[in-house]
């Protein structure tokens, strides 16, 4: 029988914990270029059960896992159902408790995605693209014109 370890930075969670992760394809804007990249990112159970209703993704692959085998060590482990050039998102540590905790408190979210399965039967598009570095910038010009008597009580 194995062993169940709790995790140092999230003492209610467990090495056995239920996790989803997802395969994204995102690009990032430098010098007026459109670069693709892959990103492994953990899936929230609500986020997956949007997924299996057909929306849009932009998601190839999920994969269904333990904590355990993704954080053992120091560093994030890849799952091997990925490819090599695939990076994991920022905070990716945070994001997988974070998502870890969602299939805790809402157990039959488990059942979409066997332990150890991939699947890849999603609503797949690219066509709104991802751009992970765009940044928003505010004009004046997006400023609401209000009426003088808008905060004025009548």
């Amino acid at each position: 029988m194995a062993t169940t370890t709790s995790l140092a930075n999230a003492p209610d969670l467990s090495t056995d914990d239920y996790l989803v992760v997802g395969l994204a394809t995102c690009f990032l804007k430098q010098d007026g270029e459109v670069h693709e990249l892959k990103v492994i990112e953990p899936i929230p159970s609500a986020a997956l059960e949007t997924l299996l209703k057909g929306i849009e993704t932009s998601y190839a692959v999920v994969y269904a896992t333990t904590l355990g085998e993704l954080l053992a060590s120091e560093t994030s482990q890849q799952p091997v159902e990925f490819p090599q050039e695939a990076q994991f998102c920022d905070n990716f540590t945070e994001r997988a408790y974070a998502a870890a905790r969602t299939y805790q408190t809402r157990q039959q979210a488990q059942s979409h995605i066997p332990l150890g399965t991939r699947r890849d039967d999603f609503n797949y598009s690219i066509e709104r693209k991802r751009v992970l570095n765009q940044g928003r910038v505010v004009r004046k010009e997006d400023d609401i014109k209000q009426h003088e008597y808008t905060h004025k009580v009548l």
